[in-house]
């Protein structure tokens, strides 16, 4: 019968197949002899998880099928799925050990259930929280998964997940509330004093009482986010409530309160008037924020002086046609505050050399904001130049290099993460690809007079063509006003009173301006197969186009796309949607040149935040490629193809409609898989690639 279940034998057969048993050298009789007592559907549910499971790891996938039966009998099949997925991402992460936990202890999983079904993930949202906190002030800091939630000054550690509420969106709040809090401790100064001296009762203490300083801080910077963090606090699970005096909160809250004025509450506080503690609080981990202070501040200082010593070479060498002698011993700064009324930081500051006022470079004034945190100014003996051979800086170099983003963990500094597609798992990689914006250099050469003088005469009919679209007026019918009357709505409303039914009033035409609301951007492949002949018309194609697109007024914006492997994806801003079409965007286009290979979904991705910045009716992503997605590891054929579509779904989700440009001659194989039939289109030679581009964006945009 078609729906009996499958025998024993047969079992193993596919096991041994989805396994590859001849390499893998595992038994397959044992999970045979658990599946063959389940129902048909069950045995094809359970093989097919194993099958999508072994395209990650055999051994993983093996002991998923040893333990899938106990799994169906413990929970249900959509718990089951979460369970194998769960481990293929942390396989990703950390390896096969603690995938093989996940597989081996599903109780726990199932336990923890709730946590996950309403919690938040930090794996999930830390490309979010990221880029968050990277856009408030001070030092650059970063985010890691740890088990108890705090900050070293340099790196702020945040629990794997965040369950604190029953709502999925609660909870996420609660995350970006704790790396602001943890940030405000170290901006406003929690870490100035030496916090050493306080037992853990104290300290404890002392960690509610600066959360009522450091809230008030948010509140006078960020409002807005003081008002979700509120909200986090009014849903606390706790009765409790503060029961410290009225007087002593306002101590805490004053404009001019430092951590001195904390630690001098502490002492007044009894312990009936224990504050509350917050969610999102965290603990202070004393012992790291010393570790990592005195390695940076050691550093910092070194750094500072060397800098105002190079400084103060490039000043003396500006002064040297006043003839000003030069000042004995090494040469010392000064630091004068820009308003007296604000408080020291970098942006109100400036340096101060023999008498006059100079403003920090950039080196400078990054080393200047580091240090200021740490002790709310620049120290006296930070102020004077370092002397000639004083300091060996090789002690402070990591030795790291833009280059060099792909090795290590240091691909992950200042990046944005995406995640990938895998067909065969049929499941995303979590935070899988690691990209980089990065703005092309301008060059400065003939290629845009070369260009236009080139085409002259296809760009004088592109013009009159784009002019025409720009006036172009377009006729409403079926309007209750209008220019002229409109014969199709007459004579429907005729028909309409000879049944009985009643006239409509909507008999006219008018003409009406179309106003555009068009936003475009053109994603280019920068990848060493374009390198020559195609590179060029790339090139002049974006010429063309931005002469032409001027004209209509529409928003666009250029990116090129290229990189090796999913550790160093990098994407080339030509022009975003708000830089305007000038001299330094023609160089950059210039400078438009071939590098590595062609990882599609992950620029698709990121391109699809950049489209969500700008409101407009039509939203409109072209890409001019020369091949299909390809990339130096697994990112080949279906793969590659395969995550593409998908991004290519996600944006179609968000209202952005996709079209692509190539000059494969085999991209009809896989195009229309990718984009659908009608969203491609092939040119067969590379020389009309200029007229083919202008053509095709008139017709998508009218």
């Amino acid at each position: 019968m078609k729906h009996e279940p499958l025998s024993k034998e047969q079992i193993i057969e596919i096991l041994d197949e989805y396994l590859e048993v001849e390499f893998s050298f595992v038994k397959n009789e044992l999970p045979a002899e658990q599946i063959v007592t389940l129902p048909r559907h069950q045995q094809k549910y359970i093989l097919n998880l194993v099958k999508r499971v072994a395209d990650t790891n055999i051994e993983l996938a093996y002991q998923l099928a040893c333990n899938c039966v106990y799994a169906l009998e413990a929970t249900d099949t959509d718990m089951v799925e979460e369970w194998a997925m769960t481990a293929t991402d942390i396989y990703d992460r950390k390896g096969l050990f603690p995938a093989m936990s996940v597989i081996r202890d599903l109780d726990h999983f199932i336990s923890t259930a709730h946590e996950r079904a309403h919690g938040s993930m930090f794996d999930e949202e830390v490309s979010v929280l990221l880029p968050f906190l990277h856009g408030l002030s001070g030092r650059k800091l970063k985010l890691q998964s740890a088990e108890h939630t705090y900050t070293d000054t340099e790196t702020i550690y945040l629990p794997p997940v965040m369950a604190v509420f029953s709502d999925e969106k609660d909870n996420f709040l609660l995350y970006k509330a704790t790396v602001a809090h943890h940030w405000a401790q170290i901006h406003f100064g929690t870490f100035r004093t030496d916090l050493s001296r306080l037992d853990d009762t104290d300290l404890m203490k002392f960690s509610s009482l600066e959360t009522i300083r450091l809230d008030a801080c948010i509140k006078r910077e960020l409002p807005g986010l003081h008002r979700q963090m509120q909200a986090l606090r009014d849903k606390q699970m706790t009765a409790e409530a503060d029961t410290l005096p009225t007087d002593i909160i306002d101590a805490l809250s004053a404009p001019g309160a430092d951590v001195n004025t904390t630690l001098d509450v502490l002492k007044k506080v009894s312990h009936k008037d224990s504050p509350v503690s917050r969610c999102y609080q965290g603990m202070i981990n004393i012992g790291a924020v010393i570790e990592t202070m005195n390695r940076r501040i050691e550093r910092e200082k070194v750094l500072f002086r060397v800098a105002l010593s190079e400084l103060t070479r490039e000043l003396d060498r500006v002064s040297e046609a006043e003839d000003k002698p030069e000042a004995g011993g090494k040469p010392e700064f000064g630091l004068k505050k820009k308003n007296e009324n604000e408080p020291l930081s970098a942006s109100n500051s400036q340096l101060e050399y023999e008498g006059d006022l100079i403003a920090p470079p950039e080196n400078v004034r990054q080393l200047m904001r580091s240090i200021i945190i740490d002790f709310g100014e620049v120290p006296p003996e930070y102020l004077v130049a370092a002397g000639p051979g004083e300091y060996d800086l090789s002690v402070f170099d990591s030795g790291l290099k833009p280059e060099d983003v792909w090795q290590g963990t240091y691909h992950e500094e200042g990046a944005q993460l995406y995640n990938e597609w895998n067909y065969k798992r049929q499941h995303y990689h979590k935070n899988w690809c690691v990209l980089r914006e990065i703005e092309v250099q301008p060059l400065y050469d003939s290629f845009v007079e070369d260009t236009l003088n080139k085409h002259s005469g296809l760009l004088k009919s592109l013009r009159n063509t784009f002019e025409y679209l720009r006036g172009e007026d377009k006729l409403l019918k079926r309007q209750p006003h209008g220019d002229d009357v409109d014969i199709d709505a007459v004579v429907e409303a005729h028909a309409d009173v000879k049944s009985g039914m009643e006239m409509t009033n909507r008999l006219f035409t008018k003409m009406h301006k179309e106003e555009r609301n068009v936003a475009v951007i053109f994603m280019v492949d920068m990848s060493g197969s374009t390198k020559g002949w195609i590179n060029q018309a790339e090139r002049e194609s974006l010429i063309l186009l931005s002469e032409v697109i001027e004209i209509l007024g529409d928003r666009y914006a250029i990116y090129g796309f290229s990189g090796m492997t999913r550790k160093r994806c990098e994407l080339f801003r030509i022009k975003a949607f708000d830089d305007t079409y000038d001299e330094e965007v023609k160089a950059r286009i210039s400078n438009i040149q071939p590098y590595d290979y062609t990882r599609m979904g992950v620029f698709i991705r990121h391109v699809i935040r950049h489209f969500s910045e700008v409101e407009a009716s039509t939203k409109l992503l072209i890409t001019l490629s020369d091949g299909k997605p390809d990339d130096y590891d697994t990112y080949r054929g279906d793969y590659g193809v395969e995550d593409t579509r998908q991004a290519l779904f996600e944006a179609r989700r968000d209202g952005i409609h996709s079209f692509c440009i190539t000059i494969d001659e085999e991209a009809r194989d896989y195009l229309p898989h990718m984009y659908g039939a009608a969203n491609y289109t092939v040119i067969d030679n590379v020389a009309t690639l200029p007229l083919k581009v202008s053509d095709i964006y008139r017709r998508l945009t009218t």
